[in-house]
């Protein structure tokens, strides 16, 4: 095992201690977490435990008959649990097929660069991080039961919670049935049974049933979804012959009151009729040979509405009496409703903001979703602290522990149904969409948090025909929650008709056209119903490597150890931590720009991010302040977050952030605000501070009450800068003081209006090689600027936004995940900088081409170095300095002659620097080297990227776009 997932002492005794309570288990259960235990609900019979199992590979077991005769009593396995995680399944090859897509040759294992991670037993998948074992197929799973004799003359149902994909059941000799759910439990009615000792059997097919789309995260590897087995609880319930079937609460909150929906089984074969009741209130109710349904209206005056704010749930048991019927229901649900009332979206009457994260289920050290109520508090308590009320799990559906952690700490889902699929022209797609959504609203219809419901992530194929019949069903059949049908794509309407959906999830407002002051409404504006942001975001940060011990579980971080050897090879490895945090830095400024901008745009009623913590899948989108494993980076903290990620948050539309001396700061501050109430004579102020934090200007505005909503004014700035000290960094920060304080701050930098632009006797600039090294070998000091004829296509081309998810997945997208600035050095003394690349930085590299140093001597550091993309790893330089024999050069591909404000003052930073005593690099290049950066030396050039393949343009990568600065 190396030492990189070799679990720790405390770890392992835990897990081998599990292990000694069960027969043989092979050494591979190492690499799985145990499944936390969940307490047996009272009444039930938990079959959690030792089972009998084997593998199918050939698919022979039913033909066979396996379950009519005792699986081999020698080969054990615990559920809950999967194959996987447990050392059966297959060894990991060049040649397993994951459940994933790139769109790319997935063929990774005959790229020359990757030959060293296709060895026997030492595979490294460079797109995902992998599971120990990989198995799709068939497998058996069989135990005794003992039915008591207390159950006699009892009907007996079987649930299977959290399986995949498709599960039959034989219960001695007989086949119970089959399902096939990847949202909700695989429940079996058994019947009455006879006491006494029998047979149940489960055979599991974990092969792709239907033709889901292989990236969506019920089915995917991406996030090891494609597990065989059983995680959540398996149990036996009696009830009598007739029973509660289901019952589905329904709030009335103006009424403060609630209609339960019941729907009565029946296995008698008999006609009758009884009594539904919840405490004193009751109704009649009847059912035929084969059940009923019967409806029960409950006041509940007391009771307070559910939301983020006030999480007070309701408790009710109903009764069911009558002629062999005697059943009860324990009901826990919140009196909320929401609503779609034009542009808005209205919970409890009051206006909605969804401040929401995307899931894509990932679990890396078990490889399925937690089904115990603690491991999901802790995940909703994580985004809460970060400012967030919600999350968004994109294709797939959590377990009920999920939505119960939901309700208690008053948090709001987002599930959709499983799927990211293609609609048939026959409409057999829409059929499972229906059949998985009956299923998802009868498990979990009467948790409050589950305020929307989505069909599915970016559907292709018909659904613009389709999915709105979806839309209209579900709301007409239950009016809980609002739907939409395409989360990022939705139906739309033909001209003049309405939308179906309640509200849309839509990508068409996001990116930095609606940054800095801007907004996204010019995007809205034609829509009529309420809107929320789609898969906002997307900004990437460079991985720290530490996080590879963390890996302790089923999944491997074969991709991570890639990564890092990559690094190593390009001589990056020892500013790991250094590009971790600088290009965090510069990931947590474009959040904020684009939260804000959401924000401040009246027709959006909230955002999803993609993601507040990191993907594992397709080629690693390491998107989050939050690891894979909801834990902190280095550079972010929650409260830093929640200044512009709140229910709270001021936002002043600074469209400027760099400035000179002979400007005026002019900004507007409005509000947005979505707490729990009006706000009663709330005070604000603004102030200018110094990175130092002293204030240098300041203002006020009067105390007003503020009611909840958004763009709501709260006054107008214009601060003189002509007395500030310049070249600076300075901070705008806004607050607002009421029940609570409510800060938020902007970085911007101010240039003196006048440089100096004469270059001191001793420093010699030129765009011409020749002249440099002519220079250079009568020893002198050189700062060479090339020109666009001297770089080629790995002379890489700057974005202005951190690369679009990765390199593996959109090649054709942005080059940079910012900058790494060395800020001791004295080069940069006149350009104030902190180690990541800022606002400021953006202003001065429009069309700028990092300097690929990879064939140079590692020891060649650059002063400002662009940070690539992880899995390219290239070593680029904007700025840096070496001696080239008595000469001493400095090299920056930065246009130093522009008119941007920071240009001057950065260009008399680098000459004052160069004039001065301390110009001595320290590292030594021959000129025979530094000669071949240059094509225009070399006629006999070739451009590494002039016979690259064109990648085919895919609607599913979208590069977001860059900064469009306004002109000088």
């Amino acid at each position: 095992m190396p030492n990189s997932i070799r679990p720790s002492r405390r770890r392992f005794l835990a897990l081998t201690g599990a292990a000694a309570a069960r027969a043989a288990v092979p050494a591979s259960l190492l690499y799985a977490e145990p499944t936390p235990v969940v307490t047996p609900r009272a009444g039930v019979q938990s079959l959690a435990g030792q089972w009998r199992f084997s593998l199918d590979r050939d698919d022979a077991g039913m033909k066979e008959r396996w379950f009519d005769r005792d699986l081999a009593v020698t080969t054990h396995i615990t559920l809950p649990g999967i194959l996987q995680g447990q050392g059966y399944g297959d060894d990991i090859t060049a040649e397993t097929q994951f459940v994933a897509a790139l769109p790319r040759d997935m063929a990774w294992y005959k790229l020359p660069r990757y030959a060293a991670y296709t060895k026997p037993g030492h595979v490294e998948v460079p797109y995902l991080s992998q599971p120990v074992k990989h198995y799709l197929g068939v497998a058996w799973y069989q135990r005794d039961i003992d039915i008591p004799v207390a159950w006699r003359g009892k009907r007996v149902g079987l649930t299977l919670e959290r399986t995949r994909w498709q599960t039959t059941v034989y219960f001695d000799e007989k086949e119970m049935g089959t399902c096939h759910s990847l949202v909700a439990p695989h429940e079996y009615d058994l019947g009455v049974l006879t006491p006494g000792k029998h047979r149940l059997c489960v055979r599991i097919d974990n092969r792709m049933i239907l033709p889901y789309r292989p990236d969506g995260h019920s089915v995917s590897d991406a996030e090891g979804s494609t597990w065989n087995g059983i995680v959540g609880r398996i149990e036996l319930a009696a009830t009598s012959p007739v029973w509660i079937e289901d019952a589905q609460v329904f709030p009335n909150v103006a009424g403060k009151s609630v209609q339960i929906k019941v729907r009565i089984g029946n296995v008698t074969g008999d006609a009758g009729s009884g009594t539904l009741a919840v405490g004193a209130t009751s109704t009649s109710a009847s059912w035929d040979a084969t059940g009923g349904d019967a409806k029960l209206d409950v006041p509940l005056p007391n009771a307070v509405p559910w939301s983020e704010f006030t999480p007070v749930l309701q408790h009710l048991m109903l009764k069911l009496v009558g002629p062999s019927a005697d059943d009860h229901r324990d009901l826990t649900f919140g009196l909320r409703e929401i609503k779609a009332d034009g542009k808005h979206i209205l919970l409890n009457g009051e206006l909605f903001n969804f401040r929401a994260t995307h899931d894509g289920g990932g679990f890396p050290l078990t490889g399925y979703p937690a089904t115990d109520v603690a491991s999901w508090k802790r995940i909703v308590s994580i985004c809460k602290a970060w400012g967030l009320n919600g999350i968004r799990f994109h294709s797939w559906c959590p377990p009920e522990a999920a939505f119960t952690a939901g309700d208690e700490l008053g948090f709001y889902f987002q599930p959709e149904c499983g799927m990211w699929n293609s609609f048939d022209t026959e409409g057999k797609m829409l059929a499972v969409l229906n059949d998985e959504t009956a299923r998802l609203l009868k498990a979990y219809g009467n948790h409050p948090s589950m305020v929307l419901l989505n069909a599915t992530n970016e559907p292709a194929g018909h659904y613009q025909e389709q999915l709105p019949l979806w839309d209209k069903k579900w709301h007409d059949a239950d009016p809980r929650r609002l739907y939409s049908d395409g989360t990022g794509r939705p139906a739309v309407p033909a001209s003049g008709k309405p939308y179906a959906a309640d509200y849309i999830v839509t990508p068409r407002g996001r990116g930095p056209r609606g940054w800095f002051g801007a907004d996204y409404e010019a995007g809205l504006r034609d829509l009529e119903i309420p809107a929320i942001g789609h898969e906002v975001g997307q900004w990437c940060a460079y991985p720290d490597f530490d996080v590879i011990r963390k890996f302790t579980g089923y999944m491997r971080p074969g991709n991570y150890q890639i990564m890092r050897d990559s690094a190593q090879a390009h001589g990056l490895l020892a500013k790991n931590k250094d590009f971790a945090h600088a290009s965090g830095r510069f990931q947590v400024a474009c959040y904020k720009e684009e939260i804000e901008a959401s924000l401040r745009t009246p027709s959006y009623s909230g955002c999803e991010m993609l993601d507040l913590h990191d993907y594992l899948g397709q080629g690693g989108a390491l998107i989050g302040v939050l690891d894979a494993f909801w834990e902190p980076k280095s550079y972010a903290t929650p409260a830093e977050f929640r200044q512009f990620n709140n229910a709270t948050v001021p936002l002043a539309r600074l469209k400027d952030r760099v400035y000179t001396t002979a400007d005026t700061l002019k900004a507007e501050v409005e509000l947005a605000h979505f707490g729990p109430a009006v706000l009663a004579g709330a005070t604000s102020q603004w102030q200018i501070v110094t990175a130092a934090g002293r204030a240098v200007a300041s203002g006020n505005w009067p105390a007003r009450p503020i009611a909840r909503g958004k763009n709501i004014p709260l006054g107008n700035i214009s601060a003189d800068l002509s007395k500030l000290p310049a070249p600076a960094q300075y901070k705008l920060v806004v607050e607002l003081h009421g029940a609570a304080t409510f800060k938020n701050e902007w970085n911007f930098w101010l240039y003196p209006a006048k440089v100096d632009g004469s270059i001191a006797p001793g420093v010699f600039v030129t765009s011409a090689w020749p002249e440099a090294e002519a220079r250079l070998a009568a020893g002198g000091n050189v700062l060479f600027l090339p020109k666009a004829a001297d770089l080629d296509s790995s002379d890489a081309k700057l974005s202005t936004v951190p690369i679009f998810w990765n390199r593996l997945m959109n090649p054709n997208g942005a080059w940079m995940l910012g900058l790494w600035c060395d800020t001791n050095h004295r080069a940069l003394a006149g350009f104030p900088t902190e180690s990541n690349c800022d606002w400021q930085w953006i202003d001065v590299l429009a069309n700028t081409r990092a300097l690929n140093l990879d064939t140079l001597p590692h020891a060649l550091q650059p002063i400002v170095q662009p940070i690539d993309d992880w899995n390219r790893n290239m070593k680029f330089a904007l700025l840096y300095e070496c001696s080239v024999g008595s000469g001493r050069l400095m090299v920056s591909s930065i246009d130093l002659d522009g008119t941007r404000p920071g240009s001057p003052s950065l260009r008399r930073s680098i000459v004052d620097y160069m004039a001065s005593a301390h110009f001595k690099p320290t590292v030594t290049i021959a000129v025979a080297d530094l000669r071949k950066q240059w094509v225009s030396l070399n006629p006999n050039h070739v451009d590494p990227g002039a016979n690259q393949p064109v990648v085919p343009s895919s609607p599913d990568l979208v590069d977001p776009g860059q900064i469009r600065r306004k002109p000088s």
